[in-house]
């Protein structure tokens, strides 16, 4: 059963990132300028409210699962290099002789 859930795929690429927080920024700000402007026409403050949180549901649902229109480009890692020698290598910084202070 809990198989299923591990084939959703559950990253987005940085383009993908960033596409999704422009959406979401455009969704909340059109939603909040007719919810105002409806709002002030029919002078009632809640309507305005209840707008708002209707862009803000839509955006989390656009803007929040990984679809795969936020997962077109990849980032391609490097390979994994293993070390050759069956020392540890030391740090840059160990290697340093440490300076005492007068």
């Amino acid at each position: 059963m809990l198989s299923i859930f591990k084939t959703i795929p559950t990253h987005m690429d940085y383009k993908g990132q960033k596409l999704a927080e422009q959406i979401f920024q455009g969704i909340i700000l059109v939603s909040a300028v007719i919810g105002f402007v409806y709002g002030l026409i029919i002078e009632q403050f809640g309507w305005t409210v209840y707008i708002v949180l209707a862009g803000f549901a839509i955006s989390c649902v656009v803007t929040l699962p990984p679809w795969s229109m936020y997962r077109k480009n990849p980032l391609s890692w490097q390979p994994v290099v293993p070390e050759t020698s069956g020392e540890p290598t030391q740090k840059p910084q160990e290697s340093l002789k440490k300076k005492k202070h007068k």
